[in-house]
């Protein structure tokens, strides 16, 4: 093609000269640029078929109400003093050991962080489960909520079933406090069982031929002012009743039945109410719920600690192992949060009926999943102690520091959790009462996750 001269001096030329070479580099790369956005495309693809699903981040407590020994379950001492009769064994993570009760989770251990050090300042079940299970001491001016009523209310979703739910729930289940009871957690029991009146009728416009009237009969109570403005604006009778009705004829509540899973799957959790809830709450977990904790109770061993200990473990180990690997599979465990332990640990010393006693100096806690470390192994505390140390002295009175290294305290572990979820522990919110209260005010941990 023959090249056209301009006089650059011209303007007229010179703008006829710019739209000449407009239009050839749109000719050139009119094919080039289909093939990169072709290819952009395809790579996007490509991309987004090896990406699991972004799912929201759940929490899955395994609560072991009583306060688990941690001598007979993931810090033995063999051959000390305190030890006892259980033996070590290895795991799953090189120079790792835990106690000879938990074989099966010894082979999971690779998937988890093992904390040794948790220090709380409560030695009584109840204020010691409303610590570990708040993050806050129990204080008389206000309720604080659970952390899973924190995560879902700091979440979203459009389940038809509960966002929050306590499986085999024992005296003090999560409750939403401040938050509200809309945020305390739905209780159910072992799921070999159906939950009791879930099941919607089978003449359906019998069912709304009875249900109008009464709903009609509360509305007419509020309307002549029968109850108070207060009532008037918490009883959320409405939305209650639309949501019972919603679940009932959910196709979600299909989560809380385990016959739908293989006879292998069940098997490895453990014929027992908890391995039982331990799988129910994988495939809640799976269908959208934020948090579910399943509780395995009777830890409280002040009288023949080792053969108490010994019979919780053999019911713990099957389904915390499979619970961890079942998780893995799915491809859950990456966006669950997993925490498993009590509300403190056990004496180091046993007393004159062969139990050990509460004790909050220094105990165990497994946490799995999200940004947290596989593999690792935080704090540790004294095989050996000085016997002096307990001579004459109660044990509330004792310093952490004298038995335990690397503490991590109740609101530290809490703020590490939040924070491992997604929230911010330092955020702010205003109680009913006008005061405001942050999340937590522990410090996060981040030695205990990821770097990436």
């Amino acid at each position: 093609m023959e090249e056209t001269i301009f006089d650059a001096g011209c303007e007229g030329n010179r703008r006829m000269h710019a739209e000449l070479q407009r239009r050839r580099f749109l000719q050139t790369t009119a094919g080039t640029s289909s093939l990169l956005l072709t290819g952009l495309a395809e790579r996007l693809a490509r991309a987004a078929e090896r990406q699991p699903e972004q799912r929201p981040k759940s929490l899955l407590f395994l609560w072991l109400q009583g306060g688990p020994s941690q001598l007979e379950t993931f810090d033995p001492h063999p051959g000390s003093y305190i030890g006892g009769d259980v033996k070590a064994i290895a795991t799953s993570v090189p120079g790792l050991e835990i106690a000879e009760n938990l074989p099966a989770t010894a082979e999971q251990m690779h998937l988890a962080t093992l904390i040794r050090s948790v220090v709380s300042k409560e030695g009584d079940h109840e204020r010691a489960t409303y610590h570990l299970k708040t993050g806050w001491r129990p204080d008389p001016t206000v309720v604080h909520p659970a952390i899973g009523s924190i995560v879902c209310h700091q979440s979203s979703d459009n389940l038809e079933i509960p966002r929050h739910i306590s499986i085999n729930a024992g005296q003090w289940p999560p409750r939403g406090g401040y938050l509200g009871p809309s945020l305390d957690a739905f209780q159910t029991g072992d799921p070999q069982n159906p939950i009791p009146n879930f099941t919607a009728p089978a003449d359906e416009p019998r069912m709304s031929r009875r249900l109008g009237p009464l709903l009609s009969a509360i509305e007419t109570e509020f309307q002549r002012g029968r109850l108070r403005d207060l009532d008037r604006k918490r009883t959320l009778h409405q939305t209650a009743t639309q949501e019972a009705v919603s679940m009932m004829n959910s196709s979600q509540l299909a989560a809380f039945d385990i016959s739908q899973e293989g006879a292998s799957t069940r098997t490895q959790f453990g014929n027992s109410s908890f391995g039982r809830g331990c799988l129910a709450a994988i495939r809640l977990l799976e269908a959208g719920v934020r948090c579910v904790e399943v509780e395995l109770n009777g830890w409280d061993s002040h009288i023949n600690n080792h053969e108490l200990q010994k019979g919780r473990t053999q019911i713990l180990d099957p389904a915390l192992a499979a619970t961890l690997k079942e998780l893995e599979r799915r491809q859950l465990l990456e966006h669950t949060i997993v925490v498993c332990g009590g509300e403190f640990g056990r004496t180091p010393l046993h007393n004159p009926a062969g139990g050990r006693d509460h004790w909050p100096h220094g105990f165990s806690m497994l946490l799995a999943g999200g940004k947290f470390r596989r593999g690792h192994v935080h704090g540790e505390t004294a095989a050996n102690p000085d016997r002096s140390i307990f001579d004459g002295k109660r044990y509330e009175t004792l310093d952490p520091g004298s038995l335990t290294e690397g503490i991590i305290t109740v609101p530290d572990l809490h703020a590490t959790l939040l924070a491992a979820l997604g929230i911010d522990p330092a955020e702010e919110r205003m109680t009913p009462i006008g005061r405001p209260l942050r999340w937590s005010d522990g410090q996060v941990q981040a030695s205990l996750m990821q770097h990436s």
